[in-house]
């Protein structure tokens, strides 16, 4: 670093040009530490640069290039011990420091630690953002003349902007630290409710489910589309955060969307964010799903109901990894591994035109399947003893056990819930039992058959072709209606044996045109 060179105006803008745009990067500390200390050498040719952080009343070093960095390595200055430092950084402006200076001063803050000649060149500049002083930078070269007023004043511009770089940098710090305590955080919390586990499909006896798992491995580290299958309440959600978990992505977020629950007037701008003043309310520029889950996966639960215009949209970002805000016109590039899953038959709605040939095909790339749960009934006792121990985590009852008797009569149910249905079973018999083991009478499940409607459940059961899933609720409605001898409110009323609150009950039965009896 102390040879002489040719430093052209354009190199020295092209330096600054790439220093301003690292002010705006989200780079590492150490690292543009070094290539400042490296572009500066160009401007003031030395024999040391280093970087001095404030701490205090102290000047600790950071970073140093040059012949002579591994002579100053973890050096420190005190303030109290050089006033002349200490008034260069009050002042903010960048000073070249003199024989005399060092004679008749404070004395050179290297002193006892590096040789050079009395009279050798040296400069110091502060690095301050706004109103914050970080530290210094200091140049020290063999030779004995000074910095010219012209370097000076350019370090001085130098240093200001790798002060906003460095600034930019400790907040990046702070933020990719404070997002990581997050995101564990958050996978703490999946793991407590059970929403993470991975043993659903490790942990099998079930040959279907280790043919799911197999498959789900061997698609996990690719960034391939992944189309999740299966009827309502078999675990799709599980499966996709078992492929992310599966997959290099693993540490960064997991994002899901449900694309029924959200009303379509709002979807887009879930999906891809929305710019300040783009719709009536939109009072700050927001994030969609796609930005939140850059480097990771996103779920989108329920694709089926994916209005159709916005299916162009999705398969855009498919394609070419770019979306545009809603009311933006500039494109975002994202990196985000997608995950549909649906109960819908999908091939059948494209067959109707309610669904993208086009997007169907991209999302249909790597099907997986999930078995329900009346084709992997080996799982149903261990699937139980999960479903038990998630609820203990909620409720306080632990140590509660399914007796011979009572898991006896859970097995050849049709389950048309799923294991959703299984947990609602469940949850009920913990309520009704007194101790930790649960008896079969603890254990309600309604007859089918209760009425005319039921005809449909009965030629399930019976093996016959199956019925709809809203056909299969609302005969399971009907059944606990009729058991609660038509009441929904109360401690024996339909909306307790169904396991949701008597409001969402009547929401549902109103769907699905059910009347109370």
């Amino acid at each position: 670093m102390a040879d002489e060179r040719s430093t052209s105006p354009a190199d020295v803008a092209g330096d600054l040009n790439e220093l301003a745009r690292l002010a705006a990067d989200d780079g590492g500390m150490d690292a543009l530490l070094r290539r400042g200390l490296d572009w500066v050498a160009r401007i003031a040719p030395c024999d040391l640069a280093c970087v001095f952080l404030l701490d205090g009343d102290r000047l600790v070093l950071r970073a140093a290039r040059g012949p002579l960095a591994p002579k100053v390595q973890g050096h420190a200055l005190s303030l109290d011990a050089f006033p002349s430092l200490r008034e260069t950084l009050e002042s903010r402006r960048a000073r070249a420091f003199l024989e005399d200076d060092h004679a008749h001063g404070d004395g050179d803050p290297f002193d006892g630690v590096l040789d050079l000649p009395p009279g050798h060149a040296c400069m110091v500049s502060p690095l301050a953002a706004g109103e914050r002083l970080l530290g210094a930078l200091t140049l020290d070269r063999g030779r004995c003349e000074a910095y010219p007023e012209s370097t000076v004043q350019l370090v001085e511009l130098f240093c200001r902007l790798l002060g906003l770089a460095m600034l930019n940098a400790e907040r990046s710090a702070l933020l990719a630290a404070s997002e990581r305590r997050q995101r564990r955080r958050a996978e703490l919390l999946d793991e407590e409710l059970g929403g993470d586990r991975t043993e659903a499909f490790e942990a099998t006896e079930s040959p279907a489910m280790r043919d799911l798992a197999r498959r789900a491995r061997q698609v996990a580290p690719t960034a391939t589309p992944v189309l999740v299958l299966g009827e309502t309440g078999v675990g799709k959600e599980r499966l996709a955060r078992a492929l992310h978990r599966w997959s290099g992505r693993g540490d960064k977020p997991f994002v899901k969307l449900n694309c029924a629950a959200v009303p379509g007037a709002l979807l887009e701008s879930e999906l891809f964010g929305h710019v300040k003043g783009a719709f009536t309310g939109a009072s700050q520029a927001r994030l969609g799903r796609f930005q939140a889950a850059h480097g990771g996966t996103l779920l989108l639960d329920e694709i089926g109901d994916l209005p159709l215009e916005l299916q162009a949209k999705l398969l855009r970002v498919l394609q070419e990894g770019e979306l545009e805000p809603v009311g933006g016109d500039a494109t975002v590039r994202v990196d985000v591994r997608v995950i549909a899953a649906t109960h819908v038959d999908l091939e059948r709605a494209v067959a109707e035109k309610r669904f993208r040939e086009d997007l169907w095909y991209r999302l249909n790339v790597f099907p997986l399947r999930v078995p329900p749960l009346r084709e992997r009934e080996e799982d149903l006792p261990r699937l139980a003893a999960a479903v038990l121990d998630e609820q203990a985590r909620r409720t306080g009852r632990t140590g509660m056990r399914l007796t011979p008797a009572a898991l006896a009569k859970l097995r050849g149910r049709r389950w048309p819930g799923n294991v959703r249905e299984l947990a609602n079973v469940l949850e009920r018999a913990v309520i009704l039992t007194s101790g930790v083991a649960i008896p079969p009478e603890a254990i309600d499940l309604p007859e089918a058959g209760v009425d005319g409607a039921g005809s449909a459940v009965r030629a399930r059961d019976a093996g016959g072709p199956p019925s709809t899933l809203d056909d299969a609720q609302r005969e399971h409605i009907r059944r606990a209606l009729a058991a609660a001898d038509g009441r929904i409110y109360g401690k024996n009323g339909a909306a307790a044996r169904l396991g949701m609150k008597p409001s969402t009950l009547q929401s549902r039965m109103k769907k699905l045109g059910v009347d109370k009896p």
